[in-house]
């Protein structure tokens, strides 16, 4: 914030940020207002994150849901604590199993792992909430019981969804009843929901875990061909973990550890670390390709190497974050010439994200989700439950530390981000969507620590993203056209992305300043923070 051009706007949405005492910013304005609500109940940060996260599985069911999986980092005013809430594969998913395929299945019952975000709910509320649990869940349930107005841009994302997932056992029965998605503006209530909700909340996750809900899960499964069952789901807990960090410039990154994609944000800054990004300038294409080239190594060390921790055996998350290796690494970025990448050699020895921060210095940055929209498009019937496709996170590559096996938790994608500054909280931030998300976390902070920028002019700042086959680069539609030439020019397989293309993410961010916090949502989603 010392930097001469922190309160600039240079970018196309010119939106400005909300500056308050008590801040929540998600991706949908009618879960901002559960949070608000609870802020207003004399609520802290995570009571007002929890009825928020609990309210979109209502209202952006296209995006997250109650059959999906959480992480948070959280700072309590005094330290960081982490949680991964994130489920393991069902017993019988032996090799065996997913021998009859060719690649891990992307929806359906075997894309299915324990979901998790039930539990997250439970566990920061027990921890760190001040109402209580059943409080939370008061939006929300308006909205199941009286339905909603859907909005345009939740209905684009879910109809695009529709026509992979309607033969998916109970699919169209909860979330397409017209065979298709609700339009922009119709009222849409999904069967079963709100009851649904009411046990969750009476029995505090445990008729998810061990109750009616779970029975109805397990049923579901058995009568449709999964193998997930009660012991399955009663096995379930989620973990308090430390995060893992990363020093880059004056800041620290925190990222929860493997299984999860954090992981690549932080060995992709620790390479740039040795690189001078402030000096090749903001929005350059030089600035641009030293990213995308570091994020492109990183990915191909994650791909290699990272899993379930209990079967990282190789190469370990020190590993991968050692300073000699990502100086070594750094190395091979050639500031003329895109790469091919290949994995290194260490030494061993569409998601929802929301972030909330109150007046007595509670900042949490929260992330659930179904993984790929809806997720595997299993619809428990009469519950409003769609189960997560986590599981084709998974490799079928014999040997692998990835490799699908019985009561293992997959790579994972979604990544709660946080920044602090000399050891103290400075921003609770993420950016959603699949692979974007660890190189929506390296772009954030680059652009704070190399070119002081604003939580809203990082928001809203045109975005690159290296694609799945870790080669070809998509920039928006509102990339400079200099900067597109001089990544065309260094090599890059480039497309310039259409306006409104849904692949670059959608960040929320509560950035800490003398008083209260600058929070800040992004345009490409219908969100916008609130504050009291």
């Amino acid at each position: 914030m010392n930097s001469s051009n922190f309160w600039d706007f240079p970018y196309t949405s010119q939106r400005m940020p909300l500056l308050a005492a008590n801040v929540v910013s998600t991706s949908q304005p009618l879960a901002s207002s559960a949070g608000l609500q609870m802020f207003a109940r004399g609520g802290n940060a995570v009571d007002a994150a929890l009825a928020t996260a609990i309210t979109l599985t209502v209202v952006e069911p296209c995006m997250n849901g109650i059959g999906g999986d959480a992480f948070a980092i959280l700072w309590d005013g005094q330290q960081m604590h982490g949680l991964n809430a994130s489920g393991r594969a069902p017993r019988r998913w032996t090799t065996e199993h997913f021998s009859k395929y060719q690649a891990m299945p992307p929806r359906g019952w075997d894309s299915v792992t324990v979901p998790g975000t039930v539990s997250a709910w439970r566990a920061l509320s027990e921890r760190f909430g001040k109402l209580p649990f059943e409080d939370l869940f008061e939006p929300a349930l308006r909205y199941a019981r009286d339905g909603y107005l859907v909005s345009p841009t939740v209905h684009r994302q879910w109809q695009a969804q529709v026509e992979e997932l309607s033969q998916q056992p109970g699919y169209a029965q909860s979330f397409a009843p017209k065979g298709r998605a609700p339009l922009p503006g119709e009222h849409f209530i999904c069967p079963g929901q709100a009851h649904t909700l009411e046990l969750i909340a009476r029995s505090k996750g445990e008729a998810f875990y061990r109750g009616e809900l779970a029975k109805a899960i397990a049923d579901h499964a058995r009568a449709t061909g999964g193998l997930m069952d009660e012991q399955d789901l009663a096995a379930h807990q989620c973990d308090w973990v430390d995060p893992i960090s990363v020093n880059y410039r004056d800041l620290t990154l925190h990222e929860i550890g493997p299984s999860g994609q954090g992981i690549g944000a932080l060995m992709a800054l620790g390479m740039l670390e040795h690189l001078d990004l402030s000096g090749a300038g903001l929005d350059t294409a030089l600035s641009h390709h030293l990213q995308i080239e570091a994020m492109k190594l990183a990915f191909a060390d994650l791909q290699e190497y990272v899993a379930d921790p209990d079967w990282m055996k190789a190469v370990s998350a020190q590993d991968l974050l050692h300073p000699d290796y990502l100086e070594r690494r750094a190395r091979l970025i050639d500031p003329n010439r895109a790469s091919a990448p290949r994995f290194g050699q260490p030494h061993s020895g569409g998601t929802v994200y929301l972030t909330a921060a109150d007046q007595n210095g509670m900042m949490i940055s929260f992330i659930q989700s179904n993984f790929k929209g809806f997720g595997s498009g299993v619809v428990v019937p009469n519950t409003g439950i769609a189960l997560q496709n986590r599981g084709w996170g998974f490799t079928l590559k014999k040997n692998h530390p990835n490799q699908v096996g019985p009561n293992k938790r997959p790579f994972h994608t979604i990544i709660p981000g946080f920044l602090t500054r000399q050891g103290q909280p400075l921003m609770s931030f993420g950016v959603m969507g699949g692979s974007m998300q660890a190189q929506g976390h390296l772009q954030v902070c680059a652009r704070i620590a190399d070119h002081g920028q604003n939580p809203q002019a990082v928001s809203d700042a045109p975005r690159w993203r290296v694609m799945d086959d870790n080669h070809g680069v998509a920039v928006e539609w509102n990339f400079n056209d200099q900067a597109v030439q001089g990544l065309v020019d260094r090599g890059h397989p480039l497309k310039v992305s259409p306006r409104f293309d849904t692949d670059f993410g959608c960040a929320q961010l509560a950035m800490k300043t003398e008083g209260g916090y600058i929070a800040a949502s992004d345009h490409r989603k219908d969100g916008y923070p609130v504050g009291l």
